[in-house]
């Protein structure tokens, strides 16, 4: 059995720098990975996609190579853009609502700040989502 890769901590950090500024955001070990939340609601989750795990970045891909991935939340035109991008971005098939990207060396950390924030925006109750615009 091949032994489940998790995410470097570095990149762990980098996330978690982003995601746990924003209220009522509790950070936890997922089934892999780890993953950020806004009450009940996943809004940021970070992975290895790797072999002999399932893995819908593999899947839609092809790409055989062990990735970090980091899903997120979006909708409406950034939804459309980012579905259509191409790697690093990709579209898991399980919510119409969900994306991935590719996260490595060549990863801009400025336009995850602002997808995991968007992310949390669309996840988050209404009035936390006001606490952010005061």
């Amino acid at each position: 059995m091949v032994l489940r890769i998790e995410p470097d901590a570095d990149v762990v950090r980098r996330i978690a720098a982003i995601a746990t500024r924003l209220p009522e955001v509790v950070e936890e070990d997922a089934w892999t990975g780890v993953r950020w939340r806004v009450r009940t609601h996943t809004f940021a989750h970070v992975m290895v996609a790797q072999e002999g795990y399932e893995s819908a970045y593999r899947d839609i891909t092809g790409d055989p190579e062990t990735r970090t991935v980091l899903t997120f939340r979006a909708s409406g035109d950034e939804l459309l853009a980012l579905t259509h991008a191409g790697l690093p971005f990709y579209k898991p098939p399980w919510s119409p609502t969900i994306v991935g990207m590719v996260v490595d060396d060549d990863t801009d950390w400025a336009e995850v700040a602002e997808l995991v924030t968007e992310s949390y925006r669309f996840q988050a109750p209404q009035k936390l989502v006001r606490l952010l615009d005061t």
